[in-house]
């Protein structure tokens, strides 16, 4: 294929992996399929060898680099999916606002939301194809170098995790300033949610339009807020999400693919979650899958939810505790994952564990019920 034809949205090779999707979608699968959140992270030498010499939101405003580290750990571990190598705060950074990555600190806004009138500061109208379009760039040019491998995942921050950054600066324990505004300006906190949501949903669709196969939306800091303020500044948002990504798919005749929602430490949430919309519901390590299917129901497919430093544990060991996960969670209308992402150190043999465990007690259980 020439080099320009790679980058647009057309002849994608024909997936020979499409466990993951089938999961999603709750239909019957050979074995459990499972990838990682963060695979494509910095536990790999060669994600850091790639890395070492590129600014980090330089490396995501790159097609070729955030194919090459999108396909890295598919190359080491046999894989069900892919997920595009990014970062959920390019949506900030498309509404202008500065963000850059500190060692040793992590990503910081050099200029937060202090005041309401901040808002006025951000774009009211935000042309993704123009703020984001390396994104899709990436999509395109990873869907046609996985050669049908495996289906490739695109996602987004939630509009409350992404709005708790933008008041925050940048990473905090208490989000005690971000949730000053939900009770001091809920006015102001609802205008914010709405012009994120807007953009997430056109940035998400435009990722479909690339080469997405499925979508992932991330509200990593819902257990910041609790029952009362996760039903008024969340949950709307994140139906409204898929009903409008799903709605505009269908216009512009688009495939309407899985859309998975992770709300971390949600569980005073997951019946809500449970018909929000959404094919699959994520996971953390700290509910017992039992209890999550009872609350959940039978129609949605559930992932995750290894505790991520299980995989410090000698590898038998990984192989029992994921033994011990399938059994609970059962291997159909499931995707294995860990509850969160892996951390840095992590040891990639683990992580090779890991996934191997999963895929052989998942057929043997499959072959044995």
């Amino acid at each position: 294929m020439a080099g320009g034809d790679r980058l647009l949205p057309k002849g994608f090779p024909k997936l020979k992996n499409d466990t993951f999707l089938r999961a999603a979608r709750g239909e019957q699968t050979e074995h459990t399929p499972v990838w990682c959140m963060r695979q494509a992270g910095r536990y790999l030498p060669e994600f850091r060898e790639t890395r070492a010499s590129q600014d980090f939101f330089a490396t995501c405003r790159s097609p070729k680099l955030c194919c090459e580290l999108t396909l890295q750990p598919l190359r080491r571990f046999p894989l069900d999916a892919a997920i595009i190598f990014s970062d959920i705060l390019v949506v900030p950074q498309a509404l202008g606002m500065e963000v850059v990555m500190v060692p040793g600190k992590g990503p910081t806004f050099t200029e937060p939301l202090k005041e309401v009138e901040d808002l006025l500061k951000l774009r009211q109208k935000v042309d993704v194809t123009a703020e984001l379009g390396y994104v899709f760039q990436a999509i395109t040019l990873t869907r046609h170098s996985l050669e049908g491998k495996v289906p490739l995942i695109g996602f987004s921050g939630a509009p409350w995790t992404l709005m708790s950054y933008m008041i925050e600066g940048g990473g905090s324990t208490t989000m005690a300033k971000a949730k000053s505004w939900l009770y001091r300006h809920p006015e102001a906190s609802h205008r914010l949610l709405r012009l994120l949501a807007d953009v997430i949903i056109d940035y998400l669709v435009g990722q479909v339009a690339a080469g997405a196969q499925a979508l992932q939306l991330f509200e990593s800091h819902a257990g910041h807020l609790g029952p009362e303020l996760f039903q008024d500044f969340a949950l709307p948002y994140i139906r409204d999400i898929a009903q409008a990504v799903k709605s505009k798919l269908k216009e512009e005749a688009l495939p309407l693919v899985p859309m998975i929602i992770f709300a971390k430490d949600a569980h005073y949430a997951l019946r809500d979650l449970a018909h929000a919309g959404y094919e699959v519901v994520g996971l953390d390590w700290t509910i017992r899958p039992q209890e999550a299917r009872a609350q959940i129901g039978k129609d949605v497919t559930l992932q995750g939810n290894l505790d991520p430093c299980a995989l410090y544990a000698p590898k038998e060991k990984i192989g029992e505790l994921v033994k011990k996960m399938l059994e609970s969670f059962g291997t159909q209308r499931y995707i294995a994952n860990l509850g969160h992402g892996l951390y840095p150190d992590m040891n990639p043999e683990h992580v090779g564990a890991f996934v191997e465990a999963v895929h052989a007690h998942s057929r043997h259980i499959n072959k044995h019920s």
